[in-house]
């Protein structure tokens, strides 16, 4: 991983083909730290998701070219925007990366031409 991921402000989890994560930058690792945090590192990413996400991840890892999911969440009084990719390998299942950002209470939202 990247150093800039490594200390990105969002938290990243990376999984491969099967599900397992691979990789946790340091907000995912803290962010997930009740659940693990780091130690998650080898676990299977649908474990960590209840029905129907689970569903949804599981049709991402066998197709590839399924659009992103991405949604809104707020836990705690925090806001985030859930977004994750499949990254396909060589037109095959290759993995899902799921980013998970903090937005303000009031984000801007801009229209542009």
């Amino acid at each position: 991983m990247n150093d800039w991921i490594k200390n990105a402000p969002m938290a990243v989890t990376v999984c491969d083909e099967n599900g397992t994560i691979t990789e946790l930058n340091g907000k995912a690792a803290k962010t997930f730290k009740k659940y693990g945090g780091s130690g998650l590192i080898g676990a299977n990413l649908l474990d960590c998701h209840p029905e129907p996400a689970k569903t949804r991840l599981t049709s991402m890892l066998t197709n590839p070219y399924t659009p992103p999911n991405a949604y809104t969440i707020e836990k705690d009084g925090v806001k985030k925007l859930i977004y994750q990719f499949a990254c396909p390998k060589d037109g095959k299942p290759g993995g899902l990366v799921e980013l998970s950002l903090e937005l303000p209470a009031n984000i801007p939202h801009f229209i542009r031409k």
